[in-house]
């Protein structure tokens, strides 16, 4: 949709567009947020579904276990753990409060946090169509899915997605362990390694010189009109959604484990790199139904991709994409470059999200390198994209803490944690050249 304004007015009238058009980083809290009791019912989903989607990834641990030798120990159950993070909270001089890092870049399976949203979509219209063709029944053994049987019946559906790379991971492998046909359509961002995993898990991938937007109404289009076809939505699935949701659940008790308290006094601040939306939003939403008021959610975009900020910011949401800005979405970030923000994200969320904020593709590299220096953790570049969320809450000078109440003692007893979205599946070679990009900017000598 053009605007109906030109970028000088824009910018103009608006000094954090302009901060964005001139691709600084930026940093907005949100004026609109609201008390979950209030900004809860926006969302046409409830705890009871969130539940049911635990549920149903409960009754499929039995399948996952015996699928993927790798979540044997873990039960079939795909998580990932958590990790204190003092030396880089030392090193960036971050304080008060503690820093933390949810470590989604080791899930199990495709190794970012896609594995929570992607393979709980592709469980459930599995379940779906294998309840209806009598292959299932309530209460029977899911481990029986890891058969040629099962594979067989499969084989007659096909699932296809738009990805920049990541989410295409998680459909693809759990899609063709399954049986199912799988086909991907990837923006000219993916990375090459992503794409010749795919197909060596026998995913068809189909290859577009544009971006993330252009492969996904592609694969839409495509697989409209087709019965046999389950198109995964990345920009409204209500399913995948969900599947971010139930990890809320599962911080819960990892926190707890921890000895760290999440109530009116000692605040959870969860910093989410965003790329469309639907990773972060569904976490954020699963937070607020586990914490409540509790929890406080920022996403973090690239300063090259700031789809979501500017979609939230303007109100036009998926009418909007950085490209009517003249921003060119050229980022590192890959699992970040995305154009145009989900409108369904945007709306039901946009009094439940703090503050949005960018932040550099240099500052990225740097703090891939300090992760690795501080914490021995190899991250990709748009998992990094948490990190400067702490430092951005404590210098905030918009009112936004007085506003929420949140005093110096709060702050003291505050929790940061840092949503690490992906890295571990990163081949060496590439991941060396990170490290190497990131430690030249750290120390240019």
């Amino acid at each position: 949709m053009p605007l109906t304004k030109t970028i000088q007015d824009w910018c103009t009238e608006h000094p954090v567009i302009a901060e964005l058009v001139a691709l600084d980083e930026t940093t907005w809290f949100n004026p609109n947020i609201a008390a979950v009791a209030d900004a809860l019912p926006d969302v046409p989903l409830t705890r009871a579904d969130m539940d049911d989607a635990s549920a149903r990834l409960q009754r499929f641990a039995a399948f996952i276990q015996s699928a993927f030798p790798q979540t044997r120990e873990a039960g079939g159950i795909i998580e990932s753990p958590l990790y204190p993070l003092p030396a880089l909270q030392r090193e960036l001089g971050t304080h008060p409060g503690q820093l933390w890092l949810k470590a989604d870049n080791e899930l199990p399976i495709s190794g970012s946090i896609k594995a929570r949203g992607g393979i709980y979509e592709v469980l459930a219209h599995a379940e779906r169509l294998a309840l209806d063709a009598g292959l299932l029944q309530p209460g029977d053994d899911y481990a029986k899915l890891d058969s040629d049987a099962a594979r067989a019946f499969f084989g007659q559906y096909r699932i296809a997605v738009g990805s920049t790379g990541n989410l295409g991971l998680s459909i693809g492998i759990i899609s063709a362990r399954l049986g199912f046909q799988a086909t991907v359509h990837m923006s000219a961002d993916a990375r090459q390694w992503k794409k010749d995993k795919l197909r060596a898990h026998g995913v068809q991938v189909i290859e577009y010189p544009t971006d993330y937007s252009v492969a996904v109404a592609e694969g839409r289009r495509q697989a409209e009109g087709d019965p046999f076809c389950h198109f995964v939505d990345d920009e409204n699935s209500r399913q995948l959604f969900l599947g971010y949701a139930v990890a809320a659940l599962r911080l819960r008790g990892q926190l707890r484990q921890a000895g760290i308290e999440v109530d009116a006094g000692h605040p959870l601040f969860v910093y989410l790199p965003c790329g469309v939306g639907g990773g972060p939003g569904g976490v954020a939403f699963g937070l607020k139904q586990v914490f409540g008021d509790a929890v406080h959610c920022l996403f973090a975009e690239p300063t090259h991709s700031p789809c979501m900020l500017l979609g939230v910011y303007t109100g036009l949401h998926e009418a909007v994409s950085v490209y009517d800005f003249g921003i060119d979405n050229a980022t590192a970030a890959d699992g970040l470059a995305v154009g145009r923000p989900s409108g369904f994200v945007g709306r039901t969320m946009q009094r439940l999200i703090d503050g949005y904020y960018t932040v550099s593709d240099d500052n990225l590299y740097r703090l891939l390198a300090r992760m690795e220096r501080c914490a021995g953790l190899r991250l990709e570049p748009s998992a990094l994209a948490g990190v400067p969320g702490m430092q951005r809450v404590l210098e905030e000078r918009q009112g936004y803490r007085q506003r929420l109440g949140l005093s110096e003692r709060h702050m003291a007893n505050a929790t940061h944690l840092v949503w690490a979205t992906g890295g571990s599946m990163v081949p060496s070679a590439e991941m060396d050249a990170y490290l190497a990009t990131g430690r030249a900017l750290l120390d240019p000598r």
